[in-house]
């Protein structure tokens, strides 16, 4: 079992690094250029003029609000729709985090969107706004749903707030955030009988429908269809659990068609193993092995329920998954030289990417943070034989809450890797971890000289 050991000779560097970044740049002008068009058509629609009364004012901004998020309720489900264009450019760490971002902001707006249209009808009287909701909830087209969707919406919201985050597991909160999508179907109705903008011209029907169709149909193919299709394909199967030390143990796996897998070296995928209840939660978990067309190798470190339960998965159960997720890869590469920063298990992907990854002698550094004993040592050890690979290890507990080094390094963060990389500034730097460290590695590599874009980053958090 090589496990991919022997690793691809040193080839050019790919160049799907410019492409990426040109979707990226693409990715935002289509978004700004939706906005302005929906801003347009409240300002044609007399939007503006309807400001200088009291009453108008409110509902003509309450109108503005609900077309603003709308557009970015359908811009979010889009992020999230796994779109393959839109997993390459941005990866998931970096998805994730616009999806939060313009989430908050659609929820919000939508309930902004909630207040003043009811103010509004309520001619501008707060006293009158209890009468005026439920008036407009039980006599008004699809509004009885839109209440609905809205309250589905704000549940994902709230049980997104890190506060609420840290008092749920990631399975049922990811169970919660399903929700979503039945409040995103539940307002349909309500802006295409209630919403004038939305039918105010052709172009206006023609934008609304076509990104409605968008939204849909990607959810459908990329979450739904593609998923069901691939596990069929592959019918994944567990060969061996295989106990690595420190809590931590590698699950191997195998299936049909392993050639046209379609994950590669860095990525992670969602795993549900058929032997347990709980079946119906996915967890995150990295290819710790680069894929070699027979066999895959997943690496779990016991920290949640699932994760504690993988050390008693039977050979032979069956395995569904989704993805590839992640811009670990290859693809984001920049540069011949790279560096893989990796603390405790986050050194499973890098260990996939020091065996998929082409490099000559030299060019590639690894530099492993563990609190006891490494990972994959021995692997690694033969990387550094076959391929000239160099590792350093950096064991011991974090020396402070803002360092990414253990107690021992005699010197700061930035000094250190300097140190061990001279020519750091020069290399594509990829880091797996947790959150906070992974962060404090981000500032030191930027303090060291390393542009934005050659630093690819993938954290522990959710």
């Amino acid at each position: 079992m090589s496990l991919g050991l022997t690793g691809p000779p040193a080839t050019a560097v790919p160049t799907g690094a410019r492409l990426d970044a040109g979707v990226r740049v693409a990715a935002g002008v289509v978004l700004w250029a939706g906005l302005l068009l929906v801003v347009y058509w409240w300002v044609v629609g007399g939007g503006i003029a309807d400001l200088t009364e009291w009453a108008d004012g409110l509902t003509s901004a309450g109108r503005l609000t609900g077309l603003v998020s709308a557009d970015l309720l359908l811009v979010q489900v889009l992020l999230m729709a796994r779109l393959p264009v839109l997993e390459r450019a941005f990866g998931q760490d970096r998805l994730i985090a616009l999806h939060r971002v313009v989430g908050f902001t659609s929820v919000n707006l939508m309930f902004a969107h909630l207040v003043l249209i009811t103010w509004g009808y309520a001619a501008g009287e707060l006293l009158h706004v209890p009468a005026t909701f439920w008036e407009l909830t039980t006599e008004y087209p699809a509004m009885l749903l839109a209440v609905a969707g809205t309250a589905c919406l704000v549940m994902t919201a709230v049980t997104s707030v890190k506060a609420a985050r840290a008092k749920i597991r990631y399975e049922s909160w990811h169970l919660l955030h399903l929700y979503a999508y039945l409040g995103v179907g539940f307002a349909l109705p309500h802006q295409l009988w209630t919403g004038q903008e939305f039918l105010a011209s052709t172009a206006a029907t023609a934008y609304w429908w076509s990104l409605w169709g968008a939204a849909l149909g990607a959810v459908l193919v990329w979450r739904i269809g593609i998923p069901l299709w691939r596990n069929v394909r592959h019918r994944l199967r567990v060969t061996a659990v295989v106990p690595e030390g420190d809590g931590v143990v590698s699950v191997h796996l195998t299936g049909r068609a392993l050639d046209r897998f379609p994950a590669k070296a860095g990525q992670f995928l969602l795993w549900r193993f058929l032997d347990r209840e709980g079946w119906t939660r996915g967890h995150p978990y990295s290819l710790s092995a680069a894929p070699d067309g027979r066999r895959l190798r997943i690496t779990v470190k016991e920290l949640g329920d699932g994760s504690r339960e993988a050390r008693s998965i039977r050979p032979g159960t069956r395995v569904l998954f989704e993805g590839p997720f992640g811009r670990l890869t290859a693809r984001a590469r920049t540069r011949s030289g790279v560096v893989l920063i990796g603390a405790g298990v986050g050194i499973a992907p890098l260990r996939a990417l020091a065996a998929g990854l082409d490099y000559a002698h030299g060019e590639a550094v690894v530099l492993h943070r563990f609190t006891h004993r490494p990972l994959f040592a021995d692997e690694l050890r033969q990387f550094t034989e076959r391929r000239g690979l160099r590792v350093v290890d950096l064991p011991g507990h974090r020396r402070s809450p803002d360092s990414w080094l253990g107690a021992g390094v005699p010197v700061d963060d930035v000094t250190a890797l300097r140190t061990w990389v001279p020519d750091i500034a020069d290399r594509d730097v990829y880091v797996c971890g947790p959150e906070q460290w992974a962060e404090s590695v981000r500032r030191a590599a930027t303090a060291a000289g390393v542009r934005p874009d050659r630093l690819h980053i993938e954290k522990f958090a959710w």
